[in-house]
């Protein structure tokens, strides 16, 4: 990736919350924002619940690769159009329902 281009969003899931409960929800995907330090001390750059992004453990989150219409869909905020804060992709969290 060049130094011109925009990190592309990633989807995560959220399967462990521990020690970050007012900030992390189970079972609620999140945006994770590329960052290779982060990576190499086994660390994700995800924005919360505060919608700041933070450093968590890797494993309390699994990616999901998403069909395109749906990451767009995900990315915009109302009034259709995407929310974005300094080069990077922001959306809230959205609530993944267990099967029944």
């Amino acid at each position: 990736m060049n130094k011109t281009s925009t990190p592309r969003a990633v989807f995560v899931l959220c399967v462990c919350n521990d020690g970050y409960p007012a900030s992390l929800e189970v079972r609620k995907l999140y945006v994770a924002i590329p960052d290779r330090s982060a990576r190499t001390a086994d660390l994700i750059r995800v924005i919360d619940e505060s919608g700041e992004d933070y450093l968590y453990p890797t494993g309390y989150f699994v990616t999901c690769p998403l069909p395109a219409r749906v990451r767009q869909a995900l990315l915009r905020r109302r009034g259709g159009r995407p929310a974005t804060r300094t080069g990077t992709t922001r959306t809230r969290p959205v609530r993944v329902l267990a099967g029944k």
